[in-house]
């Protein structure tokens, strides 16, 4: 190959290693408009590792127990996708901080358009940015510490939306509940208004009562319509949740009634070291901190180092190197150093209302929780008397001995103390997912 050839392909050799342009559009069906199959899911929940995830069997035509319901979360919540996608960008920006740059090069020809000289000059020059070199150590510190924040906001995600899922589930269930109970007093209610009706119409009570009787029939029926729709919303709220299609039916097992959680304090103490949006927030704290930094480095001259040659039009040839550099004497970067500075001190305010309104929060779910077992009690207590007495009521009236109406009312009380108590449960295991959000850790983790 000749000298030229060899220049020639010197030349050309960076373009072989140019990445190319290749479109990507947007589909009309994507494959989050899919519902995933349970052997999809069983696939992916083996291959997924996260503390607060034990191994568990996938089966959407079985009833799928809170660990499902947080893996299925986690792995198909169409949310935490375009968050893993975001998280991508941030390690191709770290890529990108690691690059050296590229040099600059210059070429330029000056023909002689008069004059005794017998060449023309031929200019070139080769560049490099000595400042890009100075700050390269601060802006790969910088995008990593902005990665590791993506990473953990990630993290922090996957756990809410996992826990929502869960809180999800434990509302469908006491709705179901509460449906099936108003379902019971509807058909009560009913059947009392018609036998207050076939009473009415024999002269054997006054108008008001069976005026009473209408209302209360009423009443049930609204109460059961308005829980019929929560439920449905919450079903399709639990389908969102885990990236399901809208009319997915999910059987779900109800879970154990939790233990009252230890002490607020100790609670917080774990919330600070284990919560990751808090771990975020203090690697976002270091991203700035580099960017501070980067800010002071910036005050100081650009450097631009250039290699110069020449050949004039004489034939001299002429090598020597050129430094450019801007003059540190009005701006110094007093603006950009008062933006990062401020930037950095807003970032710590911020971390430290979180870290307030963490452990307030921890301390009322505490107390809400208290709240709720101590109302739980109450009814439980009481449970067994009320059923004690409608039994005896409803036997009664079978002899005849009492009235249906006796009867009735004996059995709505013992329906309103069970409605009290799923309610009571429920909210007691809806707090307790919730404080398990808060504190960054399932409960299985606390301080005994």
């Amino acid at each position: 190959m000749t000298s030229k050839g060899l220049f020639w392909a010197a030349a050309m050799l960076p373009l072989a290693a140019c990445a190319s342009y290749a479109p990507h559009p947007l589909s009309g069906t994507p494959d989050v408009l899919d519902a995933p199959t349970s052997a999809t899911l069983a696939r992916a929940a083996a291959g997924i590792e996260r503390p607060y995830l034990s191994p568990t069997v996938i089966d959407l035509s079985a009833p799928l127990d809170p660990d499902a319901i947080a893996t299925i979360a986690v792995i198909a919540n169409p949310d935490l996708k375009a968050l893993r996608a975001k998280a991508g960008v941030a390690d191709a920006q770290v890529f990108a901080a690691r690059l050296l740059p590229d040099p600059t090069f210059s070429a330029g020809v000056h023909p002689i358009l008069s004059g005794p000289d017998p060449l023309t000059e031929l200019v070139g020059a080769l560049g490099l940015d000595i400042n890009a070199l100075r700050t390269r150590g601060v802006k790969l510190q910088q995008a990593r510490a902005q990665a590791e924040q993506v990473r953990l906001d990630l993290a922090w995600a996957e756990w809410q939306t996992a826990g929502q899922a869960r809180i999800q589930a434990v509302r469908v269930l006491g709705l179901q509940r509460s449906v099936a109970l108003e379902q019971q007093t509807l058909t009560a209610q009913q059947a009392l208004l018609r036998h207050t009706l076939d009473a009415l119409g024999r002269g054997d009570i006054a108008a008001d009562r069976a005026q009473a009787a209408r209302t209360a029939a009423y009443d049930a029926e609204t109460k059961l319509r308005t829980d019929q729709a929560s439920l449905a919303t919450a079903r399709s709220e639990l389908d969102k949740l885990l990236g399901l299609p809208p009319t997915t039916q999910l059987q779900l097992t109800e879970p154990a009634l939790p233990a009252p959680p230890p002490d607020p304090g100790a609670l917080f103490a774990l919330a600070r070291d284990k919560r990751a949006d808090l771990a975020a927030l203090r690697a976002g704290y270091a991203a700035q901190e580099a960017a501070v930094h980067k800010a002071i480095l910036d005050q100081f001259p650009s450097l631009n180092l250039t290699l110069d040659a020449t050949r004039d039009t004489t034939g001299n040839k002429i090598l020597g190197p050129t430094v450019d550099f801007t003059l540190p004497l009005w701006n110094r970067n007093r603006g950009g150093i008062a933006i990062e500075r401020a930037t950095r001190a807003q970032l710590k305010a911020e971390y430290d209302a979180r870290l307030f309104q963490t452990r307030a929060d921890i301390a009322a779910a505490v107390e809400g929780i208290a709240i709720a077992r101590k109302q739980r009690d109450a009814a439980a207590a009481n449970l067994p008397s009320l059923e004690r007495y409608a039994t005896a009521t409803r036997r009664a009236a079978t002899r005849g001995d009492l009235a249906d109406a006796a009867a009735e009312t004996a059995e709505q009380s013992l329906r309103d103390q069970q409605t009290l108590l799923a309610q009571s449960d429920e909210a007691i295991r809806e707090q307790t997912i919730a404080l398990e959000l808060l504190t960054g850790t399932p409960r299985q983790t606390w301080p005994q």
